[in-house]
C-alpha cells in the first residue's frame, strides 16, 4: 500500500510539474506579445503624428482621440498616458531594435527603464552573493522601490584593492 501512495505521488509530481511549466511559458508568451504590441502600437502613433515628415506637428489631439475609441472597444489600458508611454517605448527602442529581436523584459521593467533620465541607462545594481565567487546578479528593485546611491559606495576600488578584497 505505500509503494502505491509512492508512486500515486511520484505520477502527482511529475504532472503537477508540466502544469507548473505550462503556466510559466503562457505568462512568458503573454508578456511577450503585450511587449511587442506596445511597440508596434507605439510605431504606429509615431508615423501617424509625423505624417511622413521628420518631426510631428503639435497641437493635435490624436492621442486622445485614440485613447477614447481604444479604451470604448477595448476597455482599461489605452489612457492617454498609457499611449504616450507606448510612443516612448518605440522612440527609445526602435534604434536598432528589429521586431523580430526578442524583448525580454516585462512591460513594467521597461517602464521602469525608460523612467531613467540618464543616456548612460543603468538595469540595476551588482550584487556578488559571494565575495569568493565571481558569479554577479543584476537586479532592479522591488516594489517600486528608488535606489539610493548614496547609500551604495559609487567609486569603484583600483584592481589591488579588489584583488585584496576578493582574496
Amino acid at each position: 500500500m505505500n509503494e502505491l501512495i509512492k508512486n500515486t505521488d511520484s505520477f502527482y509530481d511529475r504532472i503537477a510539474d508540466l502544469l507548473k511549466a505550462a503556466r510559466q511559458a503562457v505568462v512568458k508568451s503573454v508578456n511577450h506579445t503585450m511587449v511587442v504590441t506596445y511597440f508596434e502600437i507605439g510605431k504606429l502613433i509615431v508615423n501617424q503624428e509625423q505624417e511622413g515628415e521628420e518631426k510631428a506637428k503639435y497641437g493635435r489631439n490624436l492621442i486622445i482621440e485614440l485613447s477614447d475609441k481604444l479604451s470604448r472597444e477595448f476597455g482599461k489600458g489605452f489612457s492617454a498616458t498609457n499611449l504616450k508611454q507606448m510612443r516612448t517605448f518605440y522612440l527609445t527602442y526602435s534604434k536598432g531594435q528589429m521586431v523580430s529581436d526578442e524583448f525580454n523584459l516585462s512591460w513594467s521593467h521597461y517602464l521602469k527603464l525608460m523612467r531613467i533620465d540618464d543616456e548612460n541607462k543603468t538595469i540595476g545594481l551588482i550584487l556578488c552573493q559571494n565575495k569568493n565567487e565571481s558569479i554577479v546578479q543584476y537586479t532592479l528593485p522591488e516594489n517600486n522601490e528608488q535606489i539610493f546611491a548614496s547609500k551604495y559606495q559609487t567609486v569603484l576600488p583600483t584592481k589591488e584593492k579588489l584583488k585584496e578584497l576578493i582574496s
